[in-house]
């Protein structure tokens, strides 16, 4: 493919991807965590190489509404969770979100999700802060450096057995 050729194509992806943005998001401020389930801690804070495999349950649970980089999609009205509103949400009350869901805007509850798994979302989606930060939204380079290739893909794991936290 010449030059031309996959400079076109680059520059229809990034159309198309920006497009599927969702950059009309605004928070439902109606959906509020119980002030208990804002101040829980993430037992997993301490273990961030974790967020790997939260990537991994990320795309195969929250990018078909979220898209795989967390900005959101607009035909799904879903959240751009690399917003700094998004982003200062306590770990608790981002927890409390993904195991409770948001029926009114169409949010499923994941509590079928193993504890400890959507605490590993919630570490992936920490990730996404570095892009939210650098106000270059989805074009930035991916958070953790981990993500960039497809080999580094395959060493992360989930848990799923039971991991002692002190």
């Amino acid at each position: 493919m010449s030059k031309i050729g996959v400079g076109s194509v680059l520059a229809a992806f990034l159309a198309a991807s920006s497009f599927a943005q969702n950059p009309h998001y605004q928070p439902d401020l109606e959906w509020r965590p119980p002030t208990q389930s804002q101040t829980r801690e993430n037992p997993l804070a301490a273990r961030p190489e974790l967020a790997a495999g939260g990537r991994k349950l990320f795309v195969r649970n929250c990018a078909e509404c979220h898209g795989r980089d967390g900005a959101g999609l607009e035909k799904k009205h879903s959240a751009d969770l690399q917003l700094a509103v998004v982003q200062q949400e306590s770990d608790g009350a981002l927890f409390w979100k993904i195991t409770n869901g948001n029926a009114k805007r169409g949010m499923p509850s994941f509590s079928k999700i193993p504890e400890l798994q959507r605490w590993q979302i919630v570490l992936y989606v920490r990730t996404l802060k570095a892009r939210a930060e650098s106000g270059s939204g989805a074009k930035s380079q991916p958070p953790i450096a981990a993500f960039q290739s497809a080999a580094a893909l395959t060493s992360c794991f989930l848990i799923s057995t039971p991991i002692r936290i002190p």
